[in-house]
């Protein structure tokens, strides 16, 4: 293993004392890669050695400017929201939407600087082919710990590529892929998604956007006629959407796929119209809106009436997009904490000194640490096409990497008092983000009843992702004694899902059962991680984090009980000090 800095290195933190450091500093002038050991350490052991070397640059370059520049752009464009013009100064219906210049430098960082859109898709970054998922989900960790908004627009760019190479026709990839996959700001076609109608979001079953035929179906199109309720990147050039062809039965089965262009071959605007910008809590610099369809063109993907079903493709990558999206604001939080906690006095200490901010410091990572987890097991279970077990991994991230990622938002404001509470800083602003991420793609109900009910009752994915876990538990050199709790734990998790998927009449427990399955499975990848590494020589301190997954996600201590928090802290010491931890120190710590 190369040495490199700790998982939470004070050093890394350190910033010259001087009299404007009266209030604690924020993590604004630091390398969110190089002060991230997590990260590094995982995609070490999971990338290609070539693809590791190539790429480490791009990332440590990302992560600098993550650090600086996207920051304070962030901040400007959140407080600058679009504003939506109806007309042009002729008095024509043009109606448009104009963005503040910090989202512009945004976008071509995102967009146009490291093509985080189209990486995947083609070769970028002096790469010859291709990225491996793992790699662009990790310049969305970092870019995610500064902006979040701009992250829909970056990662639906990139899914609606995936569905229009997977149900379009030769016109229609010729029409929109290669400009979609640009890096040129100005010829470069941006995507979108509208799907949610007036009469809800997660139930598209009675969406009613119609859609009517036009000319043969060799040579022609559909026209659109109908409205959509919430449309995230309102003015983009290329939205996929659902709508119902004339004489479509009702519900799912009569969805179909289009592909609509902001304009058309000849240049013109196509027939539809953005009537309003929503007003929204969080994601703030990103434009989404209500539109009307007045027979717009649009083209149909696939097969009419299988539209849900290839939409979902869209939505489980979206899904996977926001499991690293929230990994990446938690660790934002979890540093923006430290920064506090090593550098603000309190009581006659510094505030990390004091047991209880130790504990709440140790709230904090454990979920970070989870998230990242389970993320990474996900797109590595995309690379090597296990589709049995990224079925299961990607909804369970998405549902509880999520509603963490809300409460160790409001922690790390708290760590920071006050001025958290300030829009100065970062920590509002990751609040309010944080709360988007539990709307978008399926709420938590939503996303526990896909897991329990669907990905455990009908398709049994959490044998095939039992089965990956034992594997990884059987290969790592984790200590027997872990090895063997770990094991009970996961088919425990497995079994308890599966019974209440058997039980309609359990529904109230979908919630409960997903959660079990994320905690052992994330226990469970923690432990090998931190095994496998530690046989590396590198630092084992993840086998630490396993344990306490166990013990205060797992667990069901009495509450009334005066516990005795010896053995705790010396875990939590191991974990906020600068030092690795030895494999032999770790496994100690992890069997007590």
């Amino acid at each position: 293993m190369n040495s490199v800095s700790p998982i939470l290195s004070r050093a890394a933190f350190e910033r010259p004392p001087s009299r404007s450091d009266l209030v604690a500093p924020d993590c604004r002038g630091l390398n969110f890669w190089s002060i991230d050991r997590s990260v590094r350490d995982l995609l070490a052991l999971n990338l290609e050695p070539a693809a590791l070397a190539h790429f480490t640059p791009h990332l440590e370059r990302l992560g600098g400017i993550a650090g600086g520049r996207l920051d304070e752009l962030a901040l400007q464009a959140d407080k600058r929201t679009p504003i939506l013009h109806f007309r042009d100064r002729f008095g024509r219906d043009e109606d448009w939407v104009e963005y503040h210049p910090a989202y512009r430098e945004m976008e071509r960082i995102g967009f146009g600087e490291f093509a985080i859109h189209a990486m995947s898709h083609r070769p970028a970054l002096g790469w010859p082919t291709p990225a491996a998922p793992l790699v662009k989900y990790a310049f969305q960790y970092l870019f995610a710990q500064s902006e979040f908004a701009l992250l829909c627009p970056l990662s639906v760019t990139d899914t609606s590529a995936v569905l229009i190479r997977k149900y379009g026709d030769d016109a229609v990839k010729t029409r929109f892929l290669d400009r979609m996959l640009s890096q040129d700001m100005d010829t470069l076609l941006k995507g979108a998604q509208f799907m949610t109608e007036k009469a809800g979001g997660s139930d598209v079953s009675g969406n009613a956007l119609t859609a009517r035929k036009v000319g043969d179906h060799a040579g022609g199109h559909w026209e659109l006629w109908g409205d959509k309720w919430f449309c995230s990147c309102v003015d983009h050039d290329v939205v996929l959407l659902l709508a119902r062809c004339e004489g479509a039965p009702a519900g799912n089965a009569g969805l179909s796929l289009f592909a609509m262009p902001r304009r058309l071959d000849d240049g013109s605007r196509n027939r539809y119209r953005a009537v309003r910008l929503k007003d929204k809590m969080g994601s703030r610099s990103m434009a989404a809106g209500e539109t009307i369809m007045e027979g717009a063109v649009a083209y149909l993907l696939g097969e009419p009436g299988r539209g849900l079903k290839q939409m979902m493709d869209q939505v489980s990558l979206s899904r996977l997009s926001h499991g690293f999206r929230a990994a990446g604001m938690m660790r934002r939080c979890l540093n923006e904490a430290l920064q506090v906690a090593r550098h603000r006095s309190a009581f006659g200490r510094t505030v990390i000194d004091h047991p209880m901010a130790r504990r709440q410091l140790l709230k904090l990572m454990l979920p970070t640490e989870q998230a990242l987890s389970v993320s990474v097991a996900a797109a590595m279970a995309m690379t090597r096409g296990d589709d049995a077990a990224l079925r299961i991994l990607t909804p369970l991230v998405k549902y509880r990497a999520t509603r963490d990622n809300v409460a160790v938002a409001t922690g790390a404001m708290e760590m920071r008092g006050g001025n958290g509470y300030i829009e100065d800083w970062s920590n509002a602003k990751l609040v309010r983000d944080a709360h988007l991420g539990l709307l978008w793609e399926g709420t938590s109900s939503v996303n526990a009843l896909d897991i329990v009910r669907r990905a455990v009752g009908r398709e049994r994915a959490h044998e095939a992702l039992a089965t990956s876990l034992h594997d990884d538990l059987g290969r790592a050199p984790i200590p027997g004694q872990l090895r063997s709790r770990l094991a009970g734990l996961v088919d425990r998790a497995t079994d308890f899902a599966d019974r209440v998927a058997r039980q309609p009449e359990a529904e109230a427990s979908c919630r409960r059962a997903a959660s079990g399955l994320y905690h052992a499975t994330s226990a469970a990848l923690l432990a090998s991680e931190g095994a496998r590494l530690g046989a590396q020589g590198g630092d084992a301190r993840r086998l630490l984090l396993a344990r306490l997954v166990i013990d205060h996600r797992l667990g069901n201590a009495d509450p009334f009980s005066l516990p005795d928090h010896r053995h705790e802290d010396a875990m939590t010491a191991a974990l906020l000090d600068d030092a690795p931890v030895s494999m032999e120190r770790a496994a100690e710590l992890a069997a007590g």
